[in-house]
């Protein structure tokens, strides 16, 4: 049993030396959550550019097109002309 206590005890103290000790930069470099964090960040506005464009171009071509557009038959009730 004094074994296994000791042994375990050994292993918390060198794994926690290990992981205080730092990998060698100073501390001047982002951890592996945050770079994972700063890539989806960077996913989602990527897969959202995409589809604003889409909807930019169509609001673009909705406003300088040169359709005749039928008016609807309430806009005709309303202003009493027939088309």
């Amino acid at each position: 049993m004094k074994t296994i206590f000791t042994t375990i005890l050994s292993l918390l103290i060198t794994g926690t030396q290990a992981m205080a000790s730092g990998n060698g930069n100073n501390g001047e470099s982002l951890g592996l959550m945050a770079t994972l964090f700063i890539a989806f960040s960077i996913l989602i506005v990527v897969f959202q550019l995409f589809p604003g464009i889409m909807l930019f171009g169509g609001m673009i071509k909705g406003l300088f097109s040169h359709e005749n557009k039928k008016s609807s038959p309430l806009l005709a009730k309303t202003t009493g002309k027939n088309f």
